[in-house]
């Protein structure tokens, strides 16, 4: 969701996954933190045969704060449906402080 708590990229998984990806950046530095304090990602996605859309909007974020260091570790979870029926991904971050 957006900061008006509207959804974001409806049936686009890159679209959802960039806002997913920003509001985690916005935690993060609230946290005093960055993409280089993650340790882990769990992704959790309505259809895992659109990972390579996923990962391309992921690495967006990853790719300028990690260089070439490798990404987090992550497990990617397939699931039925998530909060609300047009979301197509959520994440969580384990984030060391």
């Amino acid at each position: 969701m957006d900061t008006e708590g509207k959804v974001v990229g409806l049936d686009d998984l890159a679209a959802q996954t960039r806002q997913a990806m920003s509001n985690l950046g916005n935690v993060l530095q609230a946290l005093g933190s960055d993409w280089t304090g993650v340790v882990k990602f769990t992704w959790f996605v309505t259809d895992v045969s659109d990972l390579q859309v996923l990962r391309d909007a992921r690495d967006e974020f990853l790719r300028p704060a990690l260089g070439d260091r490798p990404n987090p570790a992550s497990s990617l979870i397939q699931v039925a449906g998530l909060f609300r029926p047009e979301y197509l991904v959520e994440v969580e971050a384990v984030v060391a402080l």
